[in-house]
């Protein structure tokens, strides 16, 4: 890997280097009382509802738009011409980034893409709210630490809990000790709908005329298009996406690694599942349970795929040896009713995920944002801990004795209620089906690696393709 300076970053790529920006930058009078300038980068999908929170503030102009689908990208922009608010719009997210007069980049792109134009937009010296999960490995996501902090900027991580009066409550009523010592902080993110049964296969083919698939794999390694991968079903696949565990997992991790102790740290970690009920062109599991040991309260994460609008379930509960906090409410051990939280003290900064961060771009006090990159980064680094144990699982029978969890009774109880689930929703014979069973893997903290396994260490990074190099130096 190389460094790449700010200059030699807006350099590259297009074929032709021509056809880049389909608009030219709108003059901007400079004074006291401006407008922050915002430009959305991806804005299929998620990306609308970043228009739609950035179009409505009061003191910010949505002035660009950025995506390498000319047909969304032209569709977007007249929408809002119809409603008379004209904005410039880029294909090549470089270009605009050359674009002095903007002030903050919104990334709304997939997965693979959201460190690299957050480093890009830190070194171009835009401010950045970045969507979950803002890294594609463990090292993008420290790299995104670095640059916010080197070039001094405001960067925003998309797990809007964090602006949750409510969560923030349950968090500090277990910071609090009233309700006993945290034992397991469990989280589900078991969604139904969009790309969550099979995906089935898709040819390989052309690329679309409108699609620039060269900066759409950016990052990622050189291959042929198929249509499982643009707009949605990239998630399922390991160059582009993380899984469930890195698209709804990551908000329900970064809500159970907000109520670990003070300091508390991942030391170890255990991964299982597959993808079960179908066979299809997706590569990630669509049931994954993940054990993440902080050196005494765990983290239990379960995505269960396969469910309906009945067993779906997206969900943060926290058992002490006192009882459980879930809802909300405290559920003393041998009491079915829960009781309201007592009054603790806890800070929420207003506006919501978006206006917190407008507001910090324009007071330029990093401490203020509700989910700062630090906190992105820590939460994204533990949906990677989860895919790197399972990747480099081997297929087991369930038939067989599970040891992986040691003596841990309520991890076996996780496992055992995914079994019963996989023989009903998949309608699974346990006894001739096999799992794969990730390698526990011990983690240092500190150094961000892995203790004692080169392969594992592998995966907390990968290789980069010209010009698109996620720098070690940034």
């Amino acid at each position: 890997m190389r460094h790449i300076s700010r200059r030699s970053f807006m350099k590259g790529s297009l074929a032709a280097g021509v056809g880049l920006t389909l608009a030219g930058p709108f003059s901007r009078v400079r004074g006291a009382n401006d407008d922050i300038r915002v430009a959305v980068v991806g804005i299929n999908g998620r990306g609308g509802s970043h228009i739609g929170a950035f179009g409505k503030m009061d003191g910010v102009r949505l002035a660009a738009l950025c995506d390498v689908d000319r047909k969304v990208l032209e569709k977007d922009a007249k929408a809002l011409a119809d409603k008379n608010k004209k904005v410039d719009t880029y294909i090549d997210i470089r270009k605009l980034l050359e674009n002095k007069d903007i002030d903050a980049i919104s990334i709304a792109t997939t997965n693979h893409w959201h460190s690299l134009a957050t480093i890009w937009a830190c070194q171009a010296g835009k401010d950045v709210y970045v969507e979950k999960p803002c890294s594609h490995n463990v090292f993008e996501g420290r790299k995104c630490v670095e640059a916010a902090a080197k070039y001094k900027r405001i960067v925003q991580h998309g797990t809007q809990s964090r602006a949750s009066g409510s969560w923030a409550k349950q968090v500090a009523a277990i910071a609090s000790g009233k309700y006993g010592k945290l034992l397991v902080s469990k989280a589900w993110a078991s969604k139904n709908g969009q790309g969550r049964w099979s995906i089935g296969f898709k040819e390989t083919k052309e690329p679309p005329e409108n699609l620039d698939f060269n900066i759409w794999l950016g990052p990622a390694p050189l291959q042929p298009y198929h249509e499982n991968i643009v707009h949605y079903n990239w998630h399922w696949f390991w160059d582009f996406g993380n899984g469930e565990i890195g698209n709804q997992g990551v908000h329900q991790m970064d809500i159970a690694r907000w109520a670990m102790p003070a300091g508390a740290a991942p030391q170890s970690v255990v991964s299982l599942g597959g993808r079960f009920g179908y066979k299809d062109q997706g590569q990630t599991p669509n049931t994954q349970l993940t054990i993440i040991d902080f050196g005494g309260p765990k983290l239990f994460f379960e995505d269960r795929g396969l469910v309906d609008g009945k067993t779906a379930k997206v969900a943060n509960e926290f058992y002490t040896d006192e009882g459980v906090i879930k809802g909300g409410k405290f559920h003393p051990k041998g009491q079915k009713q829960g009781e309201p939280l007592n009054d603790v003290e806890f800070t929420i900064h207003p506006g919501g995920p978006f206006g917190n961060f407008i507001d910090c771009v324009r007071s330029r006090k990093r401490d203020h944002l509700n989910a700062e990159i630090l906190e992105g980064h820590l939460s994204a680094l533990l949906c990677h801990l989860g895919n790197v144990s399972y990747r480099l699982g081997a297929e087991v029978p369930f038939s067989r004795e599970n040891k992986a969890f040691g003596d841990d009774k309520a991890a076996y109880e996780a496992f055992d209620s995914m079994k019963q689930h996989l023989a009903g929703a998949a309608k699974l014979t346990l006894d001739s089906a096999t799992y794969r069973l990730g390698r526990k893997l011990d983690f240092d903290a500190k150094a961000e690696k892995f203790i004692g396994d080169d392969e594992a260490n592998k995966l907390l990074a990968r290789p980069y393709r010209e010009p698109f190099v996620v720098p070690e130096q940034v």
